[in-house]
């Protein structure tokens, strides 16, 4: 089969997709909520989910062996095949959600991530502590006032199981924050991060000048980049250092959208530390950030 051929048939499975999850998730609402419904119905339900579901595994499975005809190894073609036929949005959310759970789990036993040898952390979680404390608060307190106000088992349980999730992803906002800092390597690379979401690498050398600068953003968005490659990844709705480099770097959304900056603009606990770091790792190359 052709390469069109290819893809219209992973569209009708993505379309077959998005036809039948919601359909089955009103169904499951309308057994949570007590609602009869006819026995075929059900049956037709769960025949259409496992339909789609054999389809896409067909599609994927084409998909992973043309990738080891063409000699990538088991992993690789798996790699391939769902970056064919799964959106990156899609991807990058059930990535996010991997990450949240890991940044718990280091979190718990106090390891970062992606730290490096000889880097120095440029922590940023302080400035959303108590938001995200106070989040985490009302949370539980939710929780505990719908367990106590619904008197349905069924209700009750779906909700506990929601509630719980909320909580969880709270903390593991927050965890992602504490364990996924900026770092300024030794060879005066920069990392700049906002927990799992955002990850922003500019190689050694590429930084020509670091000050301390407080701002407050006027979009009250997480990240923004304008016209002119300026980048704002605020925390706590400011930014307070402002990097300045010799030429424009990757940026990726969180949903995978592509921008290029070449100022950056983040958060940092202690800024003067940070920009001590960044002017002391490019002074040891010989080239000073201004």
């Amino acid at each position: 089969m052709n390469r069109a051929g290819r893809k219209r048939r992973a569209l009708r499975a993505r379309w077959a997709v998005a036809v039948v999850v919601p359909a089955e998730l009103t169904l499951v609402v309308c057994l949570v909520a007590g609602v009869r419904v006819p026995g075929p119905l059900l049956v037709a339900a769960e025949a259409a989910v496992g339909c789609v579901l054999a389809a896409e595994a067909v599609v994927l499975a084409r998909a992973w062996r043309r990738a080891r005809h063409r000699g990538a190894d088991g992993r690789a073609a798996v790699r391939a095949a769902v970056r064919e036929h799964v959106p990156e949005p899609v991807r990058r959310l059930a990535v996010h959600e991997l990450r949240l759970a890991a940044s718990l789990v280091r979190w718990a036993v106090r390891r970062p991530h992606g730290t490096g040898a000889g880097g120095t952390t440029v922590p940023y979680a302080a400035g959303q502590a108590p938001l995200m404390y106070g989040l985490l608060f009302v949370s539980v307190v939710e929780t505990v006032a719908l367990a106590v106000l619904i008197p349905w088992p069924v209700v009750h349980a779906v909700v506990l199981v929601l509630d719980v999730w909320g909580v969880l992803l709270v903390l593991g906002l927050h965890a992602a924050c504490v364990v996924r800092p900026h770092v300024v390597g030794a060879d005066g690379s920069l990392r700049v991060r906002y927990g799992a979401l955002v990850d922003v690498r500019v190689p050694a050398g590429r930084v020509a000048a670091a000050r301390v600068e407080h701002r407050f953003p006027q979009e009250g968005r997480l990240l923004a980049v304008s016209g002119d490659g300026v980048l704002d990844l605020a925390v706590g709705g400011r930014t307070t250092v402002t990097v300045e480099l010799t030429g424009p770097v990757p940026v990726v959304r969180p949903l995978g959208g592509r921008e290029r900056a070449r100022v950056l603009r983040f958060c940092a606990d202690d800024p003067s530390a940070a920009v001590a770091a960044l002017r002391r790792a490019a002074g040891a190359r010989g080239a000073p950030a201004g």
